[in-house]
């Protein structure tokens, strides 16, 4: 048991790095949200590097996000009782090793391997990240210091996307997964030398939370995460192609668009938290409307290049302007389950990333690029039909 002046030592450490401490998750958390959207803008590269389909190419999005969906609670549940800086430094030695063998991988089966491996880290990462995060500042500092780690992954959208998908399209695909590694390589020393050693909560009753967590209600709403993420990847894992194809943009206009896309994930994170506090779940149905609403227009829009990208940029602001809603709701589910709560909406999530890009490659072989968006509207159809029968059943039975 640590003394009272070890105890006291650890807090000053933990105020006296709390923005450095900070800026190492961040930095993980960029090169994670780097990894995972990266390859979309690379789609084209590495299908014709290795000599496969843009939808076989696609099914490495899947494999990403379905090791995601399964590794993440498996992960928290198995290494639960380790000491959390030991895990989150094991879990990017992890990531380290993954966008290593992507970068050296001489073929498709290697490469998908490697990210299955990656993707073993993602949502244990971000679940034990946020703990620490929460526990390095006071309590009323919480929710600010878990928002800080989590911005890496909207500036990995706005700036490490369409970075790598620069230095991929004019320096091989490969290097892009090598600029991965080393921000991963930052990121752990940053962890190893300004994270302090926290102390270790008593590990929970693994039973008790998988009881919480196969509530009916709570899976309810994961099935519509799942939806409504499959509605997002089913368009935005062959972007590249549609824009260049369809649209008649050139590859090195791609990274811009990204950009753009990138901020639109920013503006539409602000705002949907705020719409989030104000209400919740009239938020979340409407903001799914909007989603309908936009990808049926991208469906026509896709062929005119400036209203194509506008319809991009107003797409990805409504597409992530919904998941802090979600995850606010699905939060409050499982408060019952704190040590899969964390990871049971980034499993939930991926599951949906996987099927997309499945699905959206099933439908470039059988309809066409061109039919991804009105596909991804009646997916998110689906989740907003699911969401308005939560939101009857709960209003019937007077459920705030």
């Amino acid at each position: 048991m640590n003394s009272p002046q070890v105890v006291s030592a650890e807090r000053a450490v933990s105020k006296e790095r709390f923005p450095i401490a900070l800026l190492s998750l961040t930095v993980g958390a960029f090169a994670i949200g780097m990894t995972e959207f990266v390859i979309m803008g690379l789609l084209p590269n590495v299908a014709e590097d290795l000599n496969v389909t843009i939808s076989s190419a696609g099914q490495l999005i899947t494999a990403y996000a379905m090791g995601v969906a399964i590794g993440a609670p498996i992960l928290t549940m198995i290494t639960h009782r380790l000491p959390q800086k030991l895990l989150l430094c094991l879990l990017m030695i992890l990531f380290i090793v993954g966008n290593g063998i992507s970068a050296f991988a001489p073929n498709y089966a290697f490469l998908m391997t490697a990210r299955i491996i990656t993707a073993l880290t993602h949502g244990t990462f971000f679940g034990v990240g946020a703990v620490i995060a929460a526990g390095l500042v006071r309590p009323d500092k919480k929710a600010g210091a878990v928002s800080i780690m989590m911005a890496g992954l909207t500036i990995a959208n706005i700036i490490g996307v369409p970075f790598g998908t620069f230095v991929g399209q004019h320096m091989g695909w490969r290097a892009s997964f090598g600029a991965i590694a080393i921000a991963g390589v930052i990121a752990l020393f940053g962890i190893i030398l300004f994270i302090p050693k926290l102390k270790q909560e008593q590990a929970s009753n693994m039973g008790a939370q998988l009881k919480a967590l196969v509530r009916p209600k709570l899976l309810f709403f994961l099935l519509i995460c799942a939806l409504g993420n499959s509605s997002l990847f089913a368009v935005f894992t062959y972007i590249a192609p549609m824009l260049q194809q369809i649209s008649g943009f050139a590859e090195h206009s791609v990274t811009w668009i990204l950009v753009l896309f990138g901020c639109g994930v920013t503006i539409g994170n602000i705002i949907g938290g705020r719409l989030a506090d104000w209400k919740l779940m009239p938020s979340i149905l409407g903001i799914y409307v909007v989603i309908c609403v936009l990808l049926t227009i991208f469906t026509f829009t896709v062929k005119q290049p400036i209203l194509a990208v506008i319809t991009i940029f107003l797409w990805g602001a409504a597409s992530f302007s919904i998941m802090p809603g979600l995850q606010i709701k699905i939060m409050s589910l499982a408060e019952a389950a704190p040590a899969l709560a964390s990871t049971s909406s980034h499993s939930a999530g991926n599951l949906g990333n996987a099927c997309g890009a499945f699905i959206g490659g099933i439908v470039i072989t059988h309809l066409g690029l061109t039919s991804l968006p009105w596909v991804g509207a009646l997916l998110a159809a689906s989740a907003l039909t699911l969401g308005s029968i939560s939101y009857i059943l709960d209003r019937k039975h007077g459920i705030a």
